[in-house]
């Protein structure tokens, strides 16, 4: 597959994640920042490898063969970004762009041989699941931060939002994977959080509270 064929893949895996919905030509044009046309042209394609299930008006699904080869892309990219952060020191909000380079790599050999060399992890950085050299995948049950009730205990383990931006954000208030967040109070009129989190309370908004994932302890 070509780097362009990979690319849309991933977007339409990253699409359907959390449903097996068939996805429309625009949803994928919006996450790739191009032409409805383009996709198109690009589905025509990829259906011909009998990658996705594509009908005209009737939007896109992945086959077997293509959830296959888009969990690899996504394994590639996800063992990269630990790998940056734990072997070369880069901070979680520099990887995503490196790895996006880096996820194009086509041995085999050596994305399972980097596997081994980081101990087999489950999840990237960003506490997004990896998948193993099977495409399989093992989910840990979270919440967002936002749906927790007042009195309710977290421990982060994830990110909706991967932007550098936002993981900028969250390095500055000191909330990083494994951090534990007690909930202290809720307003009901703008659902503003006030967390106690490292012995400090701190105030966040709904929408911050919308883009941390916690398991609830």
């Amino acid at each position: 597959m070509t780097f362009s064929e990979e690319n849309y893949l991933k977007s339409i895996y990253h699409l359907t994640s959390s449903s097996d919905a068939e996805v429309s030509t625009n949803a994928i044009a919006e996450m790739m920042e191009t032409k409805a046309s383009s996709v198109t042209d690009m589905l025509k394609k990829l259906a011909e490898k009998d990658l996705v299930n594509y009908k005209k008006y009737q939007g896109v699904s992945l086959t077997a063969n293509g959830k296959l080869a888009a969990k690899m892309i996504v394994r590639k990219h996800r063992l990269w970004e630990v790998f940056l952060v734990e072997k070369l020191d880069f901070s979680w909000d520099e990887v995503h762009d490196i790895a996006e380079q880096l996820e194009h790599i086509k041995s085999e050999k050596l994305i399972n041989k980097l596997d081994d060399f980081l101990g087999n992890p489950t999840e990237d950085p960003h506490g997004d699941p990896i998948p193993d050299a099977n495409g399989q995948i093992v989910n840990t049950e979270k919440h967002l931060l936002s749906e927790l009730s007042e009195n309710q205990n977290g421990i982060c383990v994830g990110v909706k939002d991967t932007s550098s931006e936002f993981l900028k954000y969250l390095d500055k208030q000191e909330i990083s994977l494994g951090s534990k967040i007690e909930i202290i109070g809720k307003e009901s009129f703008d659902l503003l959080l006030k967390i106690k989190l490292n012995n400090q309370e701190l105030t966040i908004s709904n929408k911050i509270a919308s883009n941390i994932f916690v398991k609830v302890v």
